[in-house]
């Protein structure tokens, strides 16, 4: 049948994954059966960002407002503008932020593994010198 959700609430993100001020609203979590597919509403300060993780099925970042930056373990910094979608593959280990000169908001979108404590694995908190990468954001 079909069904109206109530609206998210907003939560503040965890100073043990995050660094600055992150916002959080889960628009769809897994509601019958085996669904795994989570959508999430993230929204970052200037310079806020997640730690280093990876996730088991990969994750999708569409950005909806800002600039948002994603790093690897390569050194490498991505930088999507509003409209743009960035993808990091199962198992790589990334991060994602805002850029430092301005808000940003990301749709995060991701598939649970099959046992749920491994859909995210969560690392050590991201270097201003991994933030900012060779050349800066």
């Amino acid at each position: 049948m079909n069904r109206l959700l109530p609206p998210p609430t907003t939560v503040k993100a965890p100073r043990e994954r995050f660094t600055g001020d992150v916002w959080l609203d889960m628009l769809a979590t897994p509601q019958d059966g085996d669904q795994r597919t989570t959508v999430g509403r993230v929204r970052f300060a200037p310079g806020a960002r997640t730690a280093w993780h990876s996730h088991a099925r990969g994750q999708f970042l569409h950005v909806v407002a800002g600039v948002a930056l994603m790093g690897g373990r390569n050194g490498e910094v991505l930088r999507a503008q509003a409209g743009e979608t960035m993808y990091c593959p199962p198992g790589e280990e990334h991060w994602h932020g805002a850029a430092p000169e301005a808000f940003m908001e990301h749709l995060a979108i991701s598939e649970g593994a099959d046992e749920a404590s491994e859909s995210t694995v969560w690392l050590e908190h991201v270097t201003e010198e991994s933030y900012r990468g060779s050349d800066g954001p």
